[in-house]
Formats: C-alpha cells, sequence, structure tokens
C-alpha cells in the first residue's frame, strides 16, 4: 500500500505551510510540532514527513528542539530533511531516531557526500529533489540550477539511495495538485523509488496514488490539504488500504 506522509514543516519552533515556497508566504497552523505529531499517528497514519525550513536556508539545523519534541512524541518513523549538509549531520540524527535523513541541497553540491552516506547508513538516506519548471532548485528553493530532476537522479541510480521524494515548487501549498505526469515520469527514469511531493490538493489526488500505474511510487506528502481539512485522513488511508 503506497504510503501517504503527512508533513511538519518546522519555522521557529512552530508547523507552518508555506505558498511557493516562500519564506514570507508561511502560514502556522500548529504552535505545537510535538502535538501535531502525535494528532497524525492519532488519525492513522503510519509515518511522518519532516523539514526544517530555517536549517534548509542556514544550512545547518535551527529547529532540533522541535524534531525532539516530535520524536518523543511519536512512535512513527520519521524522515527529517533541511540544513543537513555533511556525514556528521546525518549520523546525529540518525542516533536520537531519525528513521531517515532527506538530502537536498548537499546532492547537488557534493554528490560524493551523499554515496558516502548510503554505504555508512543502508536503507536511511533519501534524496530531495525539489524543481522548478523542472529544475532542480537548492538552498531552500532560494536558487534554481541547470541541472534536470532525471538528471539529479540518475547520478544516484546504484548508489543505494533509499527515496527519492520529489517536490514540484510551482505547486507546493497552492493546492493545485500533484505534478503526476512529472513525477511518473521520474520514476520510470529511475530504479530509486519516488514520493510525489506537492501540490496534494484533496481526495481525487489520494486516489490517483492508488491508481494501477503508480504502483512504482513509494507514496506522496500531503500538508495544507491536511491541515486545511481539504482532505479527510480516514477516507485517505481507506482508500489506500483498498489498493
Amino acid at each position: 500500500m503506497p504510503i501517504l506522509f503527512p508533513a511538519i514543516d518546522l519555522k521557529g519552533g512552530q508547523c507552518v505551510r508555506l505558498k511557493l515556497g516562500d519564506m514570507a508566504q508561511a502560514t502556522v497552523f500548529n504552535d505545537d510540532p510535538a502535538d501535531q505529531a502525535l494528532s497524525f499517528q492519532n488519525q492513522g497514519f503510519s509515518y511522518l514527513h519532516v523539514v526544517d525550513l530555517d536549517g534548509a536556508f542556514a544550512g545547518e539545523s535551527r529547529n532540533g528542539a522541535a524534531v525532539d519534541a516530535i520524536l518523543a512524541a511519536t512512535t512513527n518513523p520519521v524522515q527529517l530533511g533541511g540544513g543537513i549538509r555533511s556525514l556528521a549531520h546525518v549520523e546525529a540524527w540518525l542516533e536520537k531516531g531519525i528513521a531517515r535523513v532527506i538530502l537536498g541541497t548537499v546532492a547537488v553540491r557534493d554528490p560524493e557526500l551523499v554515496k558516502a552516506a548510503c554505504r555508512a547508513f543502508p536503507g536511511k538516506v533519501a534524496v530531495g529533489i525539489d524543481a522548478r519548471g523542472g529544475k532542480v532548485a537548492v538552498e531552500g528553493w532560494a536558487e534554481t540550477s541547470e541541472l534536470s530532476a532525471i538528471d539529479l537522479a540518475r547520478r544516484f541510480e546504484d548508489a543505494g539511495v533509499a527515496a527519492i521524494i520529489y517536490t514540484d515548487i510551482d505547486r507546493d501549498g497552492v493546492l493545485a495538485g500533484i505534478n503526476w505526469e512529472g513525477t511518473l515520469a521520474l520514476a520510470e527514469a529511475t530504479s530509486i523509488p519516488v514520493i510525489a511531493s506537492g501540490g496534494l490538493a484533496s481526495i481525487d489526488d489520494v486516489r490517483r496514488l492508488a491508481e494501477p500505474d503508480c504502483a512504482r511510487l513509494e507514496g506522496a506528502i500531503s500538508g495544507r490539504a491536511l491541515y486545511d481539512g481539504r482532505l479527510d485522513p480516514a477516507e485517505a488511508l481507506k482508500v489506500l488500504a483498498a489498493r
């Protein structure tokens, strides 16, 4: 069954959602990340997606206390991204109990570090590919490179990457629906499991995730649609379980 990952994006110790990746367009949905994590667990979700937004811009952890609180509050596995730029960062988070770290900017800047992390921590390293117009964005989406998402994914084909989290920035936080065409094209181009992110708007996206051609996807991430009530957790999980 595909995994539906509820998202907790951290900014200033609070759970927020951005619009189009713009830190100036942040809406606070909960000022207690641990409470939010426990709420998602109680709703029946089995995995949690957490991003340290401040860390993504700073290049180092900025919401460590909030992440620690989340880990203490939930028994669900947690994948974490944002500001993880060294093997020491990777090791420190895994030792704290993070199930899987997500490497984004460093995957573009230093692919050898990603490969080294995969060797050191098998199954514990994912790559976050955030794209604007099909081109990879880095540094908290502040910069766009000339590298395509598919080209970046292929760099890690045999590296042991556990998953690719593919975010279409143009759809992030605006409830426009997931970019299924781009996501499935990426999944077709690599043997690494792909997680769809950015734009999940309604139960229709969840039903699309349950279609046979999405079987190669590990799952999808939902943020704003869960927070503002457009997506009913029980209904969504029921749709996926039926597949």
